[in-house]
């Protein structure tokens, strides 16, 4: 017997939609949706997983994570609550998150944040010098944190000058590696619904002072960059534990601390290079987490410049190609 629909289709399929704008990896988009009569299903897209430099999946459960908080942030806005049961079946370890929808009310600020869903971008450009004061940081980290995640600003000059070490390490290991370099460089030419396309790239104008990025030398050549800013803040994920569950919490948290940034004006960019890298990421774990924790991700924030022109967004895989309906 077929189940009594209680979700209509529109509505799984504007969900969806919405998730879909959440950010990725390499604008990987690795994620499938499965819609049943009142329940939307997230999986895994092993085939949208960067095999050299992200083998175990942690990068691709991140962006995961955050296609999950973008998902229960349009059910809201749409006036429906979720529950969420994370993992629910250890014999699909690519089942990664059910939600349960159930008739609510809209959420007050859906508004506010649907907006910035629409306008938050990843913007590889410098940042504005204006500086970002230690409590804003650790306001964002909070809010990550209110999401089951671990993340805390390095506020600390030490540690914020081991960490900037670290990520070049980190880029030049990876531009020293064929196959990881051979990876970087296909993503930014593909012509399909994924991908980083060169518009979303610095423009020449904006080189000077722009930050470090995994897609150096795809567009233009290589270029040293400057230090981290004192202006600049940055903040890292971790956790106690390096698994599925950890980076699927660190992606819901990301996407929180990112959509309040967007609203106050800040710009993130992810780092994710320094944890890629075995070497760094365990040499991050012991010098600036004194071998507490797992690094997961780090994070630079920055105001946006006022110079600069809008970037477009960047695209997306269509809804029929990633929602099934059960």
């Amino acid at each position: 017997m077929t189940a009594t629909r209680l979700v209509p289709v529109e509505t799984l399929q504007r969900i969806v939609e919405t998730a879909s704008r959440a950010p990725s990896v390499h604008n990987t988009q690795p994620w499938r949706w499965r819609g049943g009569p009142r329940t939307l299903e997230l999986f895994a897209d092993r085939t949208h997983q960067l095999s050299e430099t992200d083998p175990l999946g942690r990068n691709l459960t991140i962006s995961c994570g955050a296609a999950l908080h973008h998902a229960q942030v349009a059910a809201a806005a749409l006036g429906w609550s979720t529950g969420v049961v994370r993992h629910p079946d250890a014999a699909q370890p690519d089942l990664l998150a059910a939600l349960e929808l159930s008739p609510g009310t809209p959420s007050p600020t859906a508004s506010e944040t649907l907006a910035a869903i629409a306008t938050r971008r990843t913007d590889r450009r410098r940042f504005n010098t204006w500086p970002v004061p230690e409590e804003r940081q650790a306001h964002l980290a909070r809010i990550a944190n209110q999401w089951d995640a671990r993340a805390v600003a390095l506020t600390d000059e030490s540690e914020r000058y081991i960490a900037e070490r670290l990520v070049r390490r980190a880029a030049e290991h990876q531009r020293e590696d064929p196959a990881a370099r051979a990876e970087q460089e296909r993503w930014p030419q593909r012509q399909a619904g994924d991908g980083v396309p060169a518009g979303a790239l610095p423009a020449p104008s904006d080189r000077a002072g722009a930050h470090p990025h995994r897609f150096e030398g795809t567009v233009w050549e290589d270029h040293p960059g400057p230090e981290v800013e004192a202006t600049d803040g940055l903040i890292v994920f971790f956790d106690t534990r390096d698994d599925p569950p950890a980076w699927l919490r660190a992606g819901e948290g990301l996407s929180a601390m990112w959509l309040a940034a967007e609203e106050g004006g800040l710009s993130l960019v992810p780092l994710s290079q320094v944890i890629e890298v075995a070497e760094t990421r365990r040499a991050f774990q012991v010098e600036v987490l004194g071998s507490l924790a797992h690094p997961l991700l780090l994070v630079r924030v920055g105001w946006r410049s006022t110079a600069g022109t809008s970037l477009a967004p960047t695209p997306r895989r269509t809804v029929s190609e990633v929602l099934d309906l059960a």
